[in-house]
């Protein structure tokens, strides 16, 4: 979608259409409103005094202009109560609102949702969800969309330093939200198309070019590294594994880099400890935390952040084969640290262990790894929230803080040593699955042991990685989860 920002008197402003965002119980207050109200011999008022539209928060009420106004069309978008607004209230309304200009059929279509009330971010919040809920995945789709694609966003401003201001808000936020859908993209292609090998082909090309390092390390690389955990997962595929190294380093020469790590299993069958047939096709997004960290590298060195940043990638499938691992094997992993198998589908975290042992070499500042961990994690918090655990409360807090500007909430959860019985194993240093209790932290406390003394938070987005129904700004399907908070969390860190 292209943004373009105006100065203009929205009562005079001529568009196919105009979305006004409306205060529950007060739009008729708003003097913009009632101007348009005059024009319109008293439509709107009519409509809140019958309660037809009262403004309440994600619902929506179309009105033909019939001539009275320069706009054809005017598109009310209620924000809910006032004193409950919040950035991502903005956000849900504006997803909400380019869906209903979507539905009726108009490509281009001017806003003025972000006047609607004074507070921070609002206008970062409305761009936000009228990029975001406008996305769609129909490449493998042969017939045209009933729907047209929405084209064109003009936002009207007040005066020319409003215009301004607007034109840099929206293309900080259009570079944000372009790598959302970039990981939303990666996520949704199939697993015989999104590979290994493909991450790594698409992660080469996005760094060459945006200036990134890029180095992808093979099958007989990772060998000469001692990668077993990496290895071992993809022993029952035939498509090779990668390790994928990208360093975005445009900040101080001498402050260490922020590591993030993202778990790349492309398909996740279960492995030889086979998952049932049901929603098997959804196992695609295993990958999820692999896209979330090239999205954010996408949009770091998109928008210039002046930061040090490495993303590390294991990407491996795991398939049943003759030569899969199996439960009872014996792990040695790049650590030296041996882990014993009871569970061929608790295969995230054994790639995560090489690559949070890998991370070691740069020092980092900070490590953060994001996966698709743990079916536990969608039991105790569902879709509403990831799940974060680590050994540092300053970054944790300041992740949460992150998550919480961005809509992208995190709920911690303990790492108390006593959960280290659930992964004690009678002939190896650990087990790599704990059970059936505190599946997310078990995790967490297995990636713990790979992590030394490094500041690091472990987030488990099994949850959030995926939209079954489709909300206001994420469409069914991928969400590209995480790219947003990462990105809030490395602005906040140079600020």
């Amino acid at each position: 979608m292209n943004i373009t920002t105006v100065a203009a008197d929205p009562a005079v402003h001529p568009c196919p259409l105009l979305v006004l965002g409306c205060l529950e119980g007060r739009y008729m207050d708003d003097v913009l409103v009632r101007r348009l109200d005059e024009a319109l011999q008293g439509g709107l008022a009519a409509l809140a005094e019958s309660g037809e539209f009262a403004g309440k928060l994600n619902k929506t009420k179309l009105i033909h202009t019939i001539g009275r106004l320069p706009a054809q069309r005017l598109l009310l978008v209620g924000l809910g109560k006032g004193e409950e607004l919040t950035v991502d209230r903005v956000r849900q309304a504006a997803g909400t609102a380019v869906k209903a200009v979507r539905a009726a059929g108009v490509t281009r279509f001017s806003s003025v949702l972000h006047r609607a009330a004074e507070a921070d971010h609002i206008l970062d919040g409305a761009v936000e969800g009228f990029l975001l809920g406008s996305y769609s995945f129909d490449i493998y789709k042969t017939a045209q969309p009933e729907e047209p694609t929405v084209a064109e966003l003009v936002i009207l401003a007040a005066d020319e330093g409003g215009r301004e201001a607007a034109e840099r808000t929206a293309s900080e936020r259009r570079t944000i939200c372009e790598a959302v859908a970039f990981a939303r993209d990666l996520v949704s292609h199939p697993g015989n198309v999104a590979t290994p090998s493909y991450l790594a082909d698409r992660a080469i090309e996005m760094a060459g070019r945006l200036g990134i390092t890029c180095r992808v390390l093979d099958r007989e690389e990772m060998e000469r590294l001692s990668m077993e955990g990496v290895l071992s997962v993809a022993k029952g595929s035939h498509q090779p594994p990668r390790f994928i190294i990208m360093e975005y380093l445009a900040g101080d020469p001498k402050t260490r880099p922020v590591v993030l790590v993202g778990k790349g299993v492309t398909f996740d069958s279960g492995g030889i400890s086979l998952k049932p047939r049901e929603g098997m096709e959804q196992m695609k997004d295993d990958m999820a935390g692999a896209a979330a960290v090239m999205g954010t590298l996408r949009a770091i060195a998109g928008l210039g952040l002046p930061v040090n940043v490495v993303g590390l990638i294991p990407a491996a499938e795991n398939l049943p084969g003759g030569s899969a691992y199996k439960p009872g094997d014996i792990v040695r992993t790049m650590s030296g640290q041996t882990v014993e198998i009871v569970n061929t589908d608790a295969e995230g975290r054994m790639l995560l262990c090489d690559a949070l042992h890998y991370a070691q070499r740069y020092k980092p500042a900070a490590l953060i790894d994001l996966a698709t961990l743990t079916g536990a994690c969608l039991v105790a918090l569902g879709n509403v929230a990831s799940g974060i655990m680590g050994n540092d409360p300053a970054l944790v807090k300041a992740l949460r803080a992150a998550g919480e500007m961005t809509g992208e909430r995190l709920w911690e959860l303990p790492l108390w040593e006593e959960y280290s019985e659930l992964m004690k194993s009678d002939i190896a240093d650990m087990k790599n699955a704990g059970g059936p209790h505190a599946g997310t932290i078990s995790a967490a406390w297995f990636l713990q042991r790979y992590v030394g003394k490094t500041k690091w938070s472990h987030i488990d987005i099994a949850g959030t990685a995926w939209e079954d129904k489709g909300k206001p700004y994420l469409p069914k399907g991928a969400t590209g989860v995480g790219v947003r908070l990462l990105v809030e969390y490395l602005k906040r860190s140079v600020s």
